[in-house]
């Protein structure tokens, strides 16, 4: 495997010998770099690629995101990504998703406003980017990690399984992740 940095504009490698990936472009069976970066020539693959050195934040399937709930439906959530879990960079890539209620939860959910309110902060797992982001939170660690009293606008505290308002002093479900309140993004 060969690496060293080039130019855009930079001649590569022959199509004969490498296939052209991500960063490259084909001209009259040449590979030109079509960005500045680290070329890398993988010749078990025999695939010519250049990568950044800060590469943007693209969301892509697995990444732990955090999100706000913008909407809640009977069957689903709306909700924008508003960082990616592991980076500081801000996301390059489409942040409207939406939460189905069969992805809510590994419990059965009959109403999402039961799980997620407007305002919520949620970490998430994207599950899809095409065609739309896709977020679940059917794991322990996944769910609702910041939320305000609908009413008085209070940060909730956890009181067992549910949120309680310490000035309403009323109790609201919700899909807790297991560190509610204690989580620093």
């Amino acid at each position: 495997m060969t690496e060293r940095q080039v130019l855009p504009g930079d001649e590569i490698a022959v199509e004969e010998e490498y296939v052209a990936s991500d960063g490259t472009y084909v001209r009259d069976g040449k590979i030109y770099a079509s960005q500045i970066g680290t070329l890398i020539l993988d010749d078990e693959e025999s695939i010519a690629k250049v990568v950044p050195a800060n590469p943007p934040n693209v969301l892509k399937e697995k990444d732990i995101v955090y999100l706000t709930i913008d909407d809640t439906r009977k069957t689903m959530a709306t909700a924008t990504a508003i960082a990616t879990e592991g980076t500081c960079r801000e996301i390059g890539s489409s942040t409207v998703a939406t939460i189905h209620v069969s992805k809510i939860s590994p419990e059965y959910t009959d109403n999402v406003a039961d799980e997620f309110r407007k305002g919520d902060l949620v970490r998430g797992r994207v599950i899809s980017v095409k065609p739309s982001l896709q977020i679940t939170t059917k794991e322990p660690h996944l769910g609702v990690i910041r939320a305000q009293c609908g009413i008085c606008k209070t940060e909730l505290v956890k009181k067992g399984k549910d949120l309680h308002c310490p000035k309403c002093r009323r109790s609201q479900p919700r899909k807790l992740a297991d560190d509610y309140g204690n989580v620093k993004i």
